[in-house]
C-alpha cells in the first residue's frame, strides 16, 4: 500500500481531471454527488441482499477513491488544498466536541 499526503493526491487528482473547466465546480459538486450516492447504493445492497462488508469492502473502497478524486478536484475548483480543507475539518469538529455541540443541526453550532 503506498502511503500518501493529501496535497500529493490532490496535486495527481489535478493532473488527471478531464473536463470543461469553464464548467469545473459545477462538474465537481456533480461528480462528488454521483458517487456518494454509489456508496450509499453499495450499503444498500448490502442491507437488502445481506451481504457481509468483507465482500464489499473493496468494491466500497473504489467508489470512496472516487470521492475523495471529486472532493480533491471540488477543493482545488474553490481555491483550497486539501490539508485546508482537512485541518478546518478536524478544528470544528474539536470545537463542538469540547463544547458538546457534535449532536443538533446547523454548521455554527
Amino acid at each position: 500500500m503506498i502511503n500518501i499526503d493529501f496535497n500529493v493526491y490532490q496535486k495527481e487528482a489535478i493532473d488527471t481531471a478531464i473536463y470543461p473547466k469553464e464548467h469545473g465546480l459545477t462538474y465537481a459538486v456533480l461528480g462528488l454527488v454521483g458517487e456518494s450516492g454509489e456508496v450509499a447504493e453499495k450499503m444498500k445492497k448490502m442491507m437488502r441482499d445481506s451481504i457481509p462488508l468483507t465482500e464489499v469492502k473493496k468494491d466500497i473502497g473504489y467508489e470512496l477513491g472516487d470521492v475523495l478524486w471529486y472532493v480533491a478536484n471540488l477543493a482545488n475548483e474553490i481555491g483550497m488544498t486539501l490539508d485546508e480543507v482537512a485541518t478546518l475539518n478536524l478544528i470544528k469538529v474539536r470545537d463542538r466536541t469540547v463544547r458538546h455541540k457534535v449532536q443538533g443541526n446547523g454548521d455554527y453550532r
